[in-house]
């Protein structure tokens, strides 16, 4: 079984906020940076009460946060690293007034470091889906009005996915689950040559003409394997997005529901490595825009 990182050694390695903003100078600048001024190899040397280093030789200064979550924050950073942490060692997500509680911020604060979160969870570069995979779609939030049901139901924001069966997934809100929509894509995402599961929805119909292998289950006709087309895995991580959000945070909005789909696509996708997770929300950090 995979271990944890635990807070012990999350606190041994991020004791205060010093030790975060030199992991932030070593992630963005490496261990051999060239000064942007002097244009020497340099070391830099930290600049007390700021969030700065200077060069060695030149004395110009670097800002690490600029282009990050952290760049115009006063909040500590070592509160900003606990609160990832929090977000990569719980399976259904954190809830501002968790973070609220646990940080000693305002609500306000914890609701903008958490939305900050997950937009840099979201930034994740995953590989093209490849072999055996699942698209779907699923409706979130709002009411059905009129006792009507199923697909194109009023209120709803639609969402479209696609899972590789035993390997990632990726999701992401679409105005709607016409062709046009959802066929470029599955197009983007899968590797051509890949075994495609759906199930019966007319949008579907023509990945077969795209260099996909198209298998079709028919879910109108109860029928929900045939062979080795299912999809079991899409609509199993659908539940699981669903039980989070309802249960975590009652409601979530159209406009923030991308970040959302972000946080729990990079939980899903590392799941398998429990220990890394919050090592490879870190670093992407170095991802960011230079200063």
């Amino acid at each position: 079984m995979p271990k944890t990182y635990t807070f012990l050694q999350f606190q041994a390695d991020y004791p205060d906020s010093d030790a975060c903003l030199a992991k932030i100078i070593e992630l963005r600048y490496g261990d051999n940076p060239t000064c942007h001024e002097c244009k020497r190899e340099t070391k830099y040397h930290r600049i007390t009460r700021r969030r700065a280093y200077a060069c060695q030789f030149c004395g110009a200064h670097v800002y690490p946060c600029v282009g990050t979550p952290f760049e115009k924050s006063t909040t500590p950073l070592y509160k900003w690293f606990y609160a990832m942490y929090l977000f990569t060692t719980t399976r259904h997500g954190v809830p501002a007034k968790e973070l609220e509680r646990q940080l000693g911020v305002t609500y306000k604060c914890a609701w903008r470091m958490a939305h900050e979160i997950r937009k840099l969870m979201a930034g994740i570069d995953t590989t093209a889906l490849f072999g055996e995979v699942e698209a779907d779609e699923t409706y979130i939030g709002g009411k059905r009005s009129g006792g009507k049901r199923g697909r194109g139901a009023p209120g709803k924001t639609v969402v479209v996915g696609m899972k590789q069966r035993q390997g990632p997934v990726k999701s992401q809100v679409v105005p709607d689950a016409k062709r046009r929509t959802i066929e470029p894509i599955v197009r983007a995402h899968v590797r051509q040559g890949s075994a495609v599961h759906t199930d019966e929805w007319w949008d579907y119909r023509r990945l077969g003409a795209h260099g996909f292998e198209h298998d079709v289950v028919n879910h109108g006709a109860a029928e929900w394997v045939c062979g080795d087309c299912h999809t079991n895995s899409i609509e199993g991580y659908w539940s699981q997005l669903k039980r989070s959000i309802k249960g975590t945070h009652i409601h979530v909005s159209r406009k923030h529901l991308p970040k959302y789909l972000g946080e729990f696509d990079f939980r899903h996708n590392a799941r398998n490595v429990p220990d890394l997770m919050f090592h490879l929300l870190v670093d992407l950090l170095r991802r960011e825009r230079l200063a």
